[in-house]
């Protein structure tokens, strides 16, 4: 698979929160698997996300939380992505997130959430079956 059809998931840490072990997983993870990765870094408004995510012309964003703030930070990631015209760009968060949110930040925009648990298979399978990556078609599972 050559670079130009490697899929490209930017990785965030929005917020405040600090811990960036599980996030640094999911890269590697990704990264194994073929994915082009690239990881923001952490404390990054939703603003510097949208912008990397424009700047680095993504095919998936990934947002991890563990602040408690997902319900503020993800939907207003997902709302500046659309404001940027990245209406194929899928946007899947995971981290210490209440299953009653999970229908709530779906219903925002975010297409996919995992919390602690979930197989990294999973998550792999997630991303190859939705992020656009041929010829920029959108592939998302809503």
């Amino acid at each position: 698979m050559s670079s130009e059809e490697r899929i490209r998931v930017l990785l965030a840490k929005p917020g405040l929160d600090g811990h960036d072990r599980g996030v640094k997983v999911i890269a590697r993870a990704l990264r194994d698997a073929g994915m082009e990765v690239i990881y923001t870094g952490l404390r990054q408004t939703p603003e510097q996300v949208v912008a990397a995510a424009v700047q680095e012309d993504v095919d998936a964003i990934g947002l991890s939380i563990l602040s408690g703030a997902h319900m503020t930070l993800f939907p207003r990631v997902v709302e500046l992505a659309r404001d940027e015209g990245l209406d194929d760009v899928i946007i899947f968060g995971g981290g210490i997130i209440p299953d009653e949110d999970i229908p709530r930040l779906k219903e925002r925009g975010v297409t996919e959430v995992f919390t602690p648990g979930a197989r990294m298979e999973d998550i792999i399978e997630f991303i190859r079956k939705n992020a656009r990556h041929e010829e920029g078609a959108p592939q998302q599972a809503r």
